[in-house]
């Protein structure tokens, strides 16, 4: 909708828009969002489509992200979801900084771990490595949930 068409108050009412959202059933999000974007409904799950259809709703009234931004946040997707080797298989970047010093850890595509210039067994060996004492690499960086546990010590 243009500035034009929502200054001669033809903005389409948001606020009843985004009330109705919650109450839509699986079929009605997915024709809301055909109609409202053109394009095919994603494949995610119902609450996700539901935000992203509040999203797409104030987007058109408001503006959406600038072009600058899209662009910074499609490069920081493709950093953050892997390069694409010379064989076209994806490896995984994970990044920890660690007493003020940033470790890069690199997972290949059949899953070998390279640091420090180095191949490793694991990320738990690396992070054994880079800390001195023994943890679970997936935890170390940030790739499984924290414990209760270990929640409930933070919160102390």
């Amino acid at each position: 909708m243009s500035p034009t068409e929502l200054a001669a108050g033809r903005a389409p009412d948001l606020a009843a828009d985004l009330a109705a959202i919650p109450e839509m059933t699986w079929a009605e999000l997915r024709q809301r969002w055909s109609a409202l974007t053109g394009r095919p409904v994603p494949r995610v799950r119902h609450a996700l489509l539901r935000m992203a259809l509040a999203w797409e709703l104030q987007a058109r009234v408001h503006g959406g992200l600038s072009r600058r931004t899209e662009q910074a946040l499609a490069q920081l997707g493709n950093t953050l979801t892997g390069a694409q080797g010379r064989s076209g298989a994806r490896s995984l970047k994970l990044v920890r900084e660690w007493h003020g010093v940033l470790h890069t850890v690199t997972v290949d595509a059949e899953g070998k771990v390279h640091w420090d210039g180095q191949q490793w067994r694991s990320l738990s060996e690396v992070a054994r490595a880079i800390t001195g004492t023994r943890w679970s690499g997936p935890a170390f960086f940030g790739l499984k949930p924290k414990s209760q546990a270990s929640q409930q010590q933070e919160a102390a």
